[in-house]
């Protein structure tokens, strides 16, 4: 028998609460793949200004790590992020919904007649990894590309990209993407 969909076992049986996270697969075929963070810097907390113009005291912290008197410097343009995406309006998560209901692709879909393919995802998490793992030029993968989110935000950081998708209904609706 087919499992219930998660809004049953959230919203009917009430066993379960929202999905709050997504797991992201980042493969490389070597032990030391492409990335650099500095392309991914957040902007630095008021904390942090607060330390920079203050300074700090060397010392070890409960945790074991070394506090050294460079631990206040500022001038690497950004903090590094953290595994937990964040964006302007959230403080601790990317938050973000794939319900979007205004946006050109949907607008284009719903006038179409086309169905909206049902777990589209933000463009902030490709664009995250892409500017992570890649430079311009650089060639993006996305084997499942459902509407395409990866392929219409590799395009517009410069980058070419491959998408495969086997229902030929979301492929035609993911050129939507694409029009200006």
């Amino acid at each position: 028998a087919k499992m219930p969909v998660p809004a049953e076992w959230v919203t009917v049986r009430r066993v379960r609460i929202k999905d709050s996270v997504e797991h992201v697969w980042w493969l490389s075929k070597t032990p030391f793949p492409k990335a650099d963070n500095r392309k991914v810097l957040r902007p630095y907390s008021a904390d942090m200004y607060r330390l920079a113009k203050k300074g700090v005291k060397a010392t070890v912290r409960p945790s074991g790590h070394s506090i050294n008197s460079s631990f206040d410097k500022i001038e690497a343009g950004g903090s590094i992020p953290s595994n937990v995406l964040q964006d302007q309006t959230a403080n601790d998560m990317l938050i973000a919904g794939n319900n979007a209901a205004n946006d050109p692709y949907t607008i284009r879909c719903k006038e179409s007649g086309i169905k909206i393919h049902p777990a589209r995802f933000p463009a902030a998490l490709p664009e995250f990894f892409i500017k992570l793992l890649t430079d311009e030029g650089d060639l993006v993968l996305d084997p499942f590309a459902g509407s395409n989110t990866a392929g219409a935000v590799a395009e517009r950081l410069g980058r070419r990209w491959v998408g495969m998708e086997l229902l030929e209904d979301y492929l035609e609706a993911s050129k939507f993407r694409f029009v200006g």
